[in-house]
């Protein structure tokens, strides 16, 4: 058997080629390229899932999905099965850099500016051809935006890229990750914006000695070598670029035109099962539909030719037990997978998420976070309600990340008096 390295889970991101140890046992993360799957790969994975884990997967933030509960012993058979697949990086290192996020409609809309999934493609190759990015920090990711009707603004990214409409001509806006958001850089036709993106990587690397950090985490003096090393490369000024709020979109994805492209469904809390996942592949498969696209969203789209296959499609995922009603107040809450499935709490997360839905209008909440410890790695953006594990007790924050400094404490069976305690603390 091949020999690896476990680390408990401390912050960083599992891969398929390096998987994390958590609770319920080794975390194998696949990064599907392009963040598409056809039926027959989601219906292997269900397959890998129920023979080398515990037939459990997770929909991750980041639009790739995972299997939990895997056996070290039962890791030389996985990575075989995902190699026939064609999901299987060659190394840990390639796998890490690979972290390439694109609109999940991209093709599909007709409302977006641009078509990414060319750019997407080129630089997925570039980004593993070149061996000197492998210094990249694991986290260091690009977002790749068409500008459609589901806005990728509110997820972060090292590198950003998104189609702007300039006088009618398609242009895209290079953007890098700040501390208080997107500083843009400047412009770029679409037919070199793959590789400006990759000078934005190499600038990066050559202005930190500290390749663990982010690019938010420049110092200003790096920062002001980042931004002239790569001026003379880009056209235009770009003060900034229109920030849209990302909506949880689920059901029938109807354009403004009133045409049905997508049909929609979300896992609560991301976490579906090995049955789940191959009635939806073979329901695809039996409609004549090839392609489902991972979101950010913790959330599945995949096209449809009409409303009747949609309706179909949308039947069955309804009754899996998916999401596909965007009323559904769990698609407003977060929650990372809690005790005792991950060792850093030894709290239910997912049952007190739960419990806070009926609270939340009380609250005043359009948002919240439930987290079993400060790592926050459900949800990294402020949440309006954030609970957070310290001990026995939740932890209870306004407007926050899990990060953040705790105003009151709460144990789990009193979460139902949150909204009184509130008032007093």
């Amino acid at each position: 058997m091949t020999s690896i390295a476990l680390k408990p889970a401390r912050g960083w991101c599992p891969g398929a080629r390096r998987p994390m140890q958590s609770g319920d046992g080794l975390i194998v993360r696949v990064r599907p390229r392009m963040g598409t799957l056809q039926p027959r790969e989601l219906e292997a994975i269900a397959g890998m899932a129920q023979r080398h884990g515990s037939g459990l997967v997770d929909l991750t933030r980041r639009a790739n999905i995972q299997l939990r509960g895997v056996e070290p012993e039962n890791l030389d058979a996985l990575w075989q099965e995902l190699e026939q697949i064609g999901l299987l990086d060659d190394s840990a290192e390639a796998e890490s850099v690979r972290n390439v996020m694109l609109s999940p409609l991209a093709g599909i809309d007709p409302h977006e500016i641009l078509d990414v999934r060319p750019l997407a493609r080129e630089l997925e190759e570039r980004v593993m051809n070149e061996d000197a990015l492998r210094l990249l920090p694991a986290k260091f990711g690009f977002i790749l935006d068409g500008g459609g009707v589901l806005s990728l603004d509110e997820e972060r990214a090292d590198v950003r890229l998104k189609a702007v409409g300039e006088g009618g001509t398609a242009m895209v806006a290079i953007g890098v990750d700040r501390p208080n958001g997107p500083a843009w850089l400047g412009l770029a036709e679409p037919v070199g914006a793959a590789a400006t993106a990759i000078d934005v990587a190499h600038a990066y690397l050559a202005a930190t000695p500290d390749a663990r950090r982010r690019m938010r985490d420049l110092s200003d003096a790096a920062w002001h070598q980042l931004r002239s090393c790569l001026g003379p490369r880009l056209a235009g000024i770009v003060a900034s670029v229109g920030k849209r709020a990302s909506r949880p979109m689920v059901g029938k994805v109807v354009t403004g035109d009133g045409a049905i492209v997508a049909a929609g469904f979300a896992a609560p809390f991301g976490r579906l099962d090995a049955a789940t996942l191959q009635l939806l592949a073979r329901s695809a498969a039996s409609l004549g539909l090839y392609e489902f696209r991972l979101s950010p969203w913790r959330s599945l789209f995949i096209a449809v030719p009409c409303e009747k296959t949609a309706s179909a499609i949308i039947e069955t995922a309804a009754g899996a037990g998916l999401i596909v009603d965007a009323a559904d107040p769990l698609l407003l809450v977060d929650a990372c997978p809690g005790a005792p499935s991950c060792c850093s709490t030894t709290l239910d997360t997912r049952e007190a998420a739960r419990r806070l839905v009926p609270i939340l209008p009380q609250l005043g909440c359009r948002t919240a976070h439930v987290s079993g410890c400060a790592k926050g790695c459900a949800r990294s953006n402020p949440a309006d309600l954030v609970l957070v594990g310290v001990g026995d007790c939740f932890g209870v924050l306004r407007y926050d990340t899990a990060q953040g400094s705790p105003r009151t404490f709460v144990p789990p069976a009193s979460l139902p008096e949150l909204p009184e305690l509130l008032k007093t603390s």
